[in-house]
C-alpha cells in the first residue's frame, strides 16, 4: 500500500461530492470510455501537489465559522430554550463537550476517521496518526481538483469542528435531566465508537490524483494482460469507506452529523424518560431572545459548515453558499406559515426552528442540488418537521426536550434522501462527478435515479441502525456504571446550582 493510500479519504466533509467509485460511474458515455482506453492515455499518471493560498485562507475562515456555530451559537440556541434554572448547565455542557472532543480529535480521533485502517478500513481508520504522528507543516491532503492539495493541519482543524459540534447537538434531546459527569463519559465513548467510524465510512476515499493513478495503472495492466496488476489497482480503488463504496452522497454531514446525532438523541430521551412535570407544568423557553441570537449565529456559521466542505474556493463553494441561503429561508418561512395556518399565530420559536431545519436538510445536498431544488427541499422539510414537532411528538408523549430528532434527525433523513434526487442535472443539480472514465479529469456521470435514491436510502437506514444500536449500548453502559439521570431533588432545583454551583443570572 503506497504512502498516498494512507492519506486516502482526507477529502473533508464534501468528500461525497466525488463518489465516483461505483462501476456505473465508469460508464458515463461511450466517448469517455473510448478516450480512457486510447493508446495515448495508457501511460502512468504523474502529478504534482500544489497549494492555493486562496483555498487555505477560505478554509481557515470556514473552520472558525463552524466553531462559531457551536460556541456561542449552539450553546445560546439551546440555552435560551431551557428554563432559567438550567441555562448555565446547558452552556457548560456544550462548551465542555467541545473542548473535550477537541483534545480527543488530535490524540486519536483524526486517525480513526481519516487514516488507513488495514483489514478494518471499510469501517474505521487505524492508529497510524495518533497524536498526529507524521503530520507537520509540510504534509498535504487532497482536495477535489487534480493536483490541488491543502495543508494537513488545515484539514485537521476543519474536521475537528465537525467532531466537536456533533455530540454537542445530542444534549438538547435530554436537556435538564442528564448528569454532567455521565454526559462527559458518554460523549467520549460516543465520538469514539459512533462518530469516528461513521465519518470514516462516509468520507474516506483516495482523492482525485490517487484515483487517476490507480485507474491508469488498472487500464495499463488490463491492456498488457496483467491480471494481478489489474486486481491490485482495482483493490486500491475500492479501499474506501463502506457508504462511500455504496455510492452514497453526503456533502457536509447529513448522515455523519445530523441523522447520527438525531438518532442518538432520540434513544437517549427515551431511555432517560420524561422530565418531572412534563405535560403538567410550564416548560416554556426562558429566553427566546437568546435562542434567536443563537439561531442567527448558527445560520452564519453554517456557511463554513456547508461551503467549507468543498475544501476549495471555487464555483461549487458558491453553489453551496447560495443553497445555504435559500433552503434555510424556505424552511423558516414554510414552518412559520404552517404554524400560522394551523395554530393561529406565527411564533419566533417556530421561525427559528424552521431556519435550523433548513440548514440541516440542505447539509447533505449543499454542493449537489441547484438553488431551486434547494429551495423546494427547504420548503418541504420545514412543513414536515413542523408537523412532527407540533403533532407527532405529542402523540407519542416524547420528551425530546429541544427537538433534536424532530429537527436534526428527521431533517437529516429528508435531506439525505432528497440529495439522490436533486443531484440530477435535469433538475438543476450539479450531477454525480466521475473521476474514472477519463483519469485525471472530472466528468459528470450519467444520472441513474434508481441507483442514487437506493444508495441514499441504504445510507440513511444504515446510519439509523448503527447510531441507534450503538448509542443504546453506550447509554446502558454508562447508566449501569454511573447512572444517567440526576436525582429528583436536583432536577427540581435546577442543574445550574446543584451541578455547577453557579447561576446563569444573579439579579
Amino acid at each position: 500500500m503506497s504512502k498516498l493510500m494512507k492519506f486516502a479519504g482526507l477529502g473533508a466533509l464534501g468528500a461525497s461530492l466525488f463518489a465516483s467509485l461505483p462501476a456505473w460511474a465508469q460508464e458515463a458515455t461511450a466517448e469517455t470510455a473510448e478516450a480512457a482506453t486510447d493508446a495515448a492515455a495508457l501511460v502512468p499518471y504523474v502529478y504534482e501537489k500544489s497549494v492555493n493560498n486562496g483555498d487555505v485562507a477560505w478554509m481557515s475562515i470556514a473552520t472558525v465559522l463552524v466553531l462559531l456555530m457551536t460556541v456561542p451559537g449552539l450553546a445560546l440556541f439551546y440555552g435560551g430554550l431551557v428554563r432559567t434554572k438550567n441555562m448555565l448547565s446547558m452552556l457548560t455542557q456544550v462548551f465542555a463537550i467541545s473542548a473535550v472532543v477537541c483534545i480527543i480529535w488530535v490524540v486519536y480521533g483524526y486517525s480513526l476517521a481519516f487514516s488507513y485502517g488495514g483489514s478494518m478500513d471499510t469501517y474505521v481508520g487505524g492508529f497510524s496518526k495518533m497524536f498526529l504522528a507524521g503530520v507537520d507543516a509540510t504534509t498535504l491532503v487532497p482536495t477535489f481538483t487534480n493536483g490541488v492539495w491543502l495543508p494537513e493541519y488545515t484539514f485537521i482543524a476543519f474536521q475537528m469542528t465537525f467532531a466537536m459540534i456533533t455530540p454537542a447537538l445530542i444534549v438538547g434531546a435530554f436537556a435538564e435531566r442528564f448528569k454532567f459527569s455521565s454526559l462527559l463519559v458518554f460523549s467520549v465513548l460516543w465520538v469514539t465508537f459512533i462518530y469516528f467510524p461513521m465519518a470514516h465510512m462516509v468520507w474516506w476515499w483516495g482523492g482525485p490524483d490517487f484515483l487517476a493513478e490507480q485507474q491508469t495503472l488498472k487500464l495499463i495492466a488490463e491492456a498488457a494482460g496483467d491480471t494481478a496488476g489489474a486486481e491490485a489497482a482495482a483493490a486500491n480503488l475500492a479501499a474506501n469507506g463502506l457508504l462511500w463504496n455504496w455510492g452514497a452522497l453526503d456533502f457536509a454531514g447529513g448522515t455523519v452529523v445530523h441523522i447520527n446525532a438525531g438518532i442518538a438523541g432520540l434513544v437517549g430521551c427515551i431511555l432517560l424518560g420524561k422530565r418531572i412535570g412534563y405535560g403538567k407544568e410550564s416548560m416554556a423557553p426562558h429566553s427566546l431572545t437568546m435562542t434567536m441570537i443563537g439561531g442567527a449565529l448558527l445560520w452564519v456559521g453554517w456557511f463554513g459548515f456547508n461551503a467549507g466542505s468543498n475544501l476549495e474556493a471555487n464555483s461549487i463553494t458558491s453553489l453551496a453558499i447560495v443553497n445555504t441561503f435559500v433552503a434555510t429561508a424556505g424552511a423558516g418561512v414554510a414552518w412559520m406559515f404552517a404554524e400560522w395556518m394551523l395554530k393561529g399565530r406565527p411564533s419566533l420559536l417556530g421561525l427559528v426552528s424552521g431556519v435550523v431545519t433548513g440548514l440541516v436538510a440542505v447539509t447533505p445536498a449543499a454542493g449537489f442540488a441547484g438553488p431551486m431544488g434547494a429551495l423546494c427541499l427547504g420548503l418541504f422539510a420545514g412543513v414536515a418537521c413542523f408537523f412532527f414537532v407540533a403533532y407527532v411528538k405529542n402523540m407519542f408523549q416524547l420528551d425530546d426536550s429541544l427537538d433534536v430528532f424532530g429537527i436534526h434527525g428527521l431533517g437529516g433523513i429528508i435531506g439525505a434522501i432528497a440529495t439522490g434526487i436533486l443531484v440530477n442535472p435535469a433538475l438543476g443539480g450539479a450531477g454525480v462527478p466521475d473521476y474514472l472514465s477519463v483519469p485525471g479529469t472530472l466528468q459528470v456521470a450519467a444520472y441513474d435515479g434508481a441507483f442514487m435514491i437506493t444508495a441514499q436510502i441504504k445510507a440513511v437506514l444504515f446510519t439509523i441502525a448503527f447510531s441507534g444500536i450503538g448509542s443504546f449500548i453506550l447509554f446502558k453502559l454508562v447508566d449501569l456504571t454511573m447512572g444517567l439521570r440526576v436525582k429528583e431533588e436536583i432536577e427540581r432545583e435546577g442543574l445550574d446550582v446543584a451541578e455547577h454551583g453557579e447561576r446563569a443570572y444573579n439579579m
